[in-house]
């Protein structure tokens, strides 16, 4: 297929390319067309077109009235492999890196900016040591120490039996029993290493266009305004520096982690020489822990040049000494002492409480931080004033907490039979007794969010009541219909519920803050003893306690069941895989730059894709681009029209519908997708249009408004349904589409045309010796395949 201008009496081609939102999309229903063949890209991310159009570029007397229909399909990237399912796990990860880029704008504040960006990577750092400080729990307190040196325990269990302690075997020593299960958490720790590397290679390491890459066309358009957005610098979309230098630093801490609960097990058994080895091992974990909190502090990346450097010595060296250090630990650890054996708990109950201290004194001062952000310019459309970052924060510290006092105590629920762990009748001790607290919050923090949820439905139901003169005048002319009318106020007050999720995170938020706090002392007014988790509150408080205690235990454990199922069934299911697939496409649009064991960025992905298809195919054929995003594809597309140089910008039009680009990205990510950044895409681009309707739920207004004689960005809301009731064109009822299908309103294909209208008209791209370019036609932008 040539790529070349065509005469210029035909005006040249013009193309609108596609891109699809939330839960995927196939090429064919994109195109509406069974035959489509690939133009460029692979298997995970592709531009496709109809077979018909696949030489439209060479035909352009085709398409005089209209565009040429290209999808770009990214849905591989977040829902096509069924093992994404078990990601779930790691949603801890991911909300944290949320709440990284949730601050409010920093104009003039460069050190609040950075100091925000400290506090939320040391966040993240904590869940690590969360994470693997409850396996080690599980693995070295309540099984090896507790479980195997407990006949009583031991002897229900032949897979411990080689572990007893009453067995006289060679492992039955507590300090190689210890190093044995300290495997489970090493090997946990380096597979989300390996998945993380994995996915790095596959994500971050996509590199973006650079000025040099990609032809330009011959353009004498003055350049677009100066592009502002943080979205648009040259690095933005490439971190592979910063993940790599974090994932060396959250292994190494998880390392250590695993080090330091061996290291502690028989700091009271040594002398002599096992005492000062003992030291010795101590002081140099201290030391290489005070290096990850260095690494974890530094910036590792610049947004304002593409930075391609890997520090290879400390992404080698980190890890490999973290490593080095728990095998000599474990060596030291699995040493014979005499007259040891494990009773009690191993020590370390502070660890979790000084954890949970720790993570709650960072959310502190992260909500300081942004509300000292926020002062300067205050915009009443941001989510919960500016303390989204913080309160997203809390919900990462509350999952983590949560899934680690609900594992534990799910295990010693497990370990010790019918009886309860710290009762006499019980062979073990039970977990630390700050996670017997958290576990018993789960079922409180479920039955806070009733209140919420019912006031919420009150209120929809009277907002429902309440539109239906709203509906009626809306469709004026037609004969009053009850049930139509309230099905469609129905939809347009449930679609509203969307606007309410901030009341929704501050409610949890500030209740796990509170119940987290409680937690800490409830731990520490039963003295930290382990079986006494209670002993300090009343009767009545004891009782409830012990009763949402197991309650937590159980949900806690019905969930990772759940979570199980989903991953199985997303192995051969694909709608499974699509549905699992809709966490990720939103949850993971944003880089990893808190926590490189989150889900990757698809993002750093898509957006180059796209940046690479507009910049090759407007320089090849100096024709006019409609660049059409629906839902997270609008996202997508917006970021793409920032990361353009000036020139293909003044080429391209954006349309956008059912786009949340202020709805959600705007309230609750306004550095970057606030007021300004949003008047900004409107200056930089050519033109734009965004469609939206009172139903959709996702979907709204993006609120820029007319400047510059420039008409205002939004388009009057859409009537949805388009009819009302039964007529001749339409003689069944229409449904109520949301948010989909908004290609189906007439509306869309006359924003569309407005928008071509718009745009200049098509160029000849000129060859090296100054003449039209017809006849030598360069063929290297094509790339198309058979699909």
């Amino acid at each position: 297929m040539s790529l070349a201008t065509p005469p210029p009496e035909h005006g040249g081609a013009a193309l609108e390319l596609l891109v699809h939102g939330v839960g995927g999309a196939t090429p064919q229903s994109m195109l509406d067309d069974p035959r489509t063949v690939r133009i460029t890209g692979d298997e995970t991310a592709a531009v496709y077109r109809r077979a018909e159009d696949a030489d439209a570029e060479d035909h352009p007397e085709r398409y005089a009235a209209r565009p040429v229909p290209e999808a770009y399909v990214w849905s591989n990237l977040t829902s096509g492999d069924g093992t994404r399912a078990l990601w779930l796990l790691l949603l801890p990860f991911m909300v944290v890196n949320l709440a990284h880029w949730m601050r409010p704008p920093a104009q003039g504040r460069p050190r609040l900016a950075r100091l925000y960006g400290v506090l939320v990577r040391l966040l993240a750092l904590t869940l690590t040591v969360l994470l693997t400080a409850a396996v080690c729990e599980v693995a070295l307190d309540l099984t090896a120490w507790q479980c195997a040196g407990t006949p009583a325990c031991a002897d229900g269990r032949a897979w411990l039996g080689f572990l007893a302690a009453d067995r006289g075997g060679w492992w039955s020593v507590p300090g190689r029993r210890l190093a044995l299960a300290a495997l489970l958490p090493a090997l946990l720790v380096g597979l989300l290493w390996y998945l993380s590397n994995r996915t790095w290679t596959a994500y971050e390491a996509q590199r973006p266009p650079t000025d040099d890459t990609a032809p330009e066309p011959a353009d004498t358009t003055p350049p677009a305004p100066g592009v502002r957005s943080a979205l648009g610098r040259p690095g933005f979309w490439y971190g592979r520096r910063l993940v790599a230098r974090l994932r060396a630093a959250h292994t190494a801490a998880g390392l250590l982690t695993v080090a330091a609960a061996l290291a502690a097990a028989p700091a009271r058994q040594d002398t002599g020489t096992t005492a000062a080895l003992g030291l010795a091992l101590r002081t140099a974990l201290v030391c290489c822990a005070l290096l990850v909190l260095w690494v974890v502090c530094g910036r590792g990346r610049s947004e304002r040049r593409l930075d391609p450097r890997l520090e290879t010595a400390l992404i080698t060296w980190l890890p490999t000494a973290a490593l080095t250090l728990l095998v000599l630990t474990a060596v030291h650890t699995g040493w014979a002492r005499p007259g040891w054996t494990s009773t009690g708990t191993l020590p370390g109950n502070t660890v979790f409480g000084a954890l949970t201290l720790v993570q709650g004194g960072l959310v502190v001062a992260l909500g300081a931080v942004a509300l000292l952000l926020q002062r300067r310019r205050r915009d009443p459309r941001t989510a919960l004033a500016g303390l989204g970052g913080p309160a997203t924060a809390m919900l990462a510290c509350a999952l983590g907490g949560v899934m680690s006092g609900g594992v534990a105590q799910r295990v010693a629920d497990w370990l010790d039979g019918p009886a309860t762990p710290g009762t006499d009748a019980s062979p073990l001790v039970g977990p630390p007794v700050l996670l017997s607290w958290q576990a018993s919050v789960i079922p409180l923090l479920l039955l806070l969010l009733i209140v919420p949820a019912a006031l919420l439905g009150i209120r929809t139901a009277l907002a429902a009541r309440r539109l239906r003169a709203t509906v009626e005048a809306d469709y004026t002319g037609e004969r009053p219909d009850p049930v139509r009318t309230g099905q469609i106020a129905a939809s347009r007050a449930r679609a509203a519920l969307t606007d309410s999720a901030p009341v929704l995170i501050g409610v949890i938020s500030a209740a796990a803050l509170l119940l987290g706090a409680g937690a800490v002392a409830g731990a520490w007014t039963s003295g930290n003893v382990p079986g006494r988790a209670f002993a300090g509150a009343t009767p009545a408080l004891a009782a409830l306690a012990t009763t949402t205690q197991a309650l937590g235990s159980w949900m806690i454990g019905f969930g990772f069941l759940l979570f199980v199922t989903w991953g199985r069934r997303a192995y051969r299911d694909a709608s499974a895989r699509r549905t699992i697939g809709i966490l990720w496409d939103v949850g993971t649009f944003w880089p990893r730059a808190a926590h490189p064991f989150a889900p990757p960025c698809y993002a750093e992905r898509a957006v180059p894709d796209l940046t690479w298809r507009m910049r090759s195919w407007t320089g090849h054929t100096g024709g006019r681009l409609v660049l059409s995003g629906h839902s997270q594809g609008s996202v997508l597309a917006a970021a793409a029209i920032w990361q353009l140089p000036a020139a293909t910008r003044a080429r391209v039009a954006l349309l956008t519908y059912g786009s949340p680009l202020e709805r959600l990205y705007g309230r609750w990510f306004p550095a970057y997708f606030g007021p300004e950044a949003l008047r900004d895409l409107s200056r930089t681009v050519h033109c734009w249009a965004n469609l939206h309707r009172a139903t959709d739920p996702i979907g709204g207004p993006v609120r820029v408004p007319a400047e510059d004689g420039r008409p205002a960005v939004d388009a009057p809301a859409l009537r949805d349904p388009v009819v009302y009731g039964r007529t001749r064109a339409h003689p069944l009822p229409e449904p109520v589409l949301g948010h989909s299908d908004y290609q189906a309103d007439p509306a869309f294909a006359e924003r569309r045309a407005a928008l071509l209208d718009r745009l200049p008209p098509a160029l000849p791209r000129q060859r090296a010796d100054g003449g039209p370019a017809g006849e030598a036609a360069d063929q290297s932008g094509s790339g198309r395949s058979s699909a």
